[in-house]
């Protein structure tokens, strides 16, 4: 009688069990893998260019420099006292995040669908590189913005830091939750729409006139108020200005809605991703 031995195996592939699995534990396993495509998001974009990271300051800088022209000098806008600089810089920098989390997680499945078919590893992974690498640029971009903040209050301009400031890497985690959540939602869709790829840029562009990133919350007619606040990441700029500059809303029970709604979009998020992954292979 012939008996065959056991086969013992180091790593046993399995499908998640259920839609919420996330599996942390394996995607603390490849931390690796992780910090290889954070390293590759932040040098190789930059790579070939002739200024390279120098670009993570020059963008806000030119972008503020058009919104000063613009919608300061040219339609008045007001930036309740405030030095325009320093206005329009406090928004586009927290904004930034969230759009650059936003755009580059919506891509996940389509520019990796060669790795993902020869390949295993926790398709979450590729997501929070994005997340990742977007915050080691929004902490380019904030020490120049703090650097433009201490000229202003060493030349005894109108701003007021203030202890929410200690709210701050809240604010930017609940950025990073909202990125990540619309993020992955998208990308689980593109699978199947491609024609939703023509449209996240578009719509990300058009959702940041409807936060008060070139405008106070106070210059808004009182009939669209409660749509502006509405968005989940108007209270995350408002109160990041306020922190910093004292100036505009800051109030618990709105972080606490765009907190919920970002546990929800991580949620919802997380069912598309995961259902989506099982078979993503086989639509693209």
């Amino acid at each position: 009688m012939v008996t065959t031995k056991e086969e013992k195996w180091d790593l046993i592939i399995k499908p998640h069990s259920g839609l919420l699995n996330l599996n942390l534990k394996e995607v603390a396993r490849y931390k690796d893998l992780l910090q290889m495509f954070v390293k590759r998001d932040v040098i190789t974009v930059y790579k070939q260019t002739v200024l390279g990271p120098v670009w993570f300051i020059v963008q806000p800088i030119l972008t503020t420099a058009i919104y000063i022209l613009v919608f300061g000098n040219i339609a008045g806008i007001s930036t309740d006292g405030l030095p325009q600089p320093l206005f329009y810089l406090s928004g586009i920098v927290i904004w930034n995040y969230f759009a650059e989390s936003f755009n580059t997680t919506s891509k996940t499945f389509i520019e990796n669908a060669n790795i993902f078919g020869k390949v295993y590893f926790p398709r979450l992974v590729l997501p929070l590189a994005k997340v990742t690498s977007g915050l080691i640029k929004f902490v380019i971009q904030f020490v120049f913005f703090m650097v433009l903040f201490a000229y202003f209050m060493l030349t005894g301009s109108a701003i007021h830091p203030n202890l929410y400031i200690l709210v701050a890497p809240l604010l930017v985690l609940m950025m990073a939750g909202l990125g990540l959540g619309f993020g992955i939602i998208f990308t689980s869709l593109t699978t199947k729409y491609r024609d939703l790829v023509f449209l996240i840029q578009f719509g990300v562009q058009l959702l940041m006139y409807a936060t008060p990133v070139i405008y106070p919350v106070s210059s808004i007619p009182e009939k669209y108020k409660l749509l502006i606040m509405a968005n989940p990441v108007t209270s995350i700029v408002e109160s990041f200005r306020f922190a910093f500059l004292g100036t505009g809303n800051f109030s618990w029970l709105h972080l606490g809605y765009s907190f919920g709604f970002m546990n929800l979009i991580l949620l919802i998020g997380i069912v598309i991703f995961n259902r989506v992954e099982r078979t993503f292979v086989d639509t693209v």
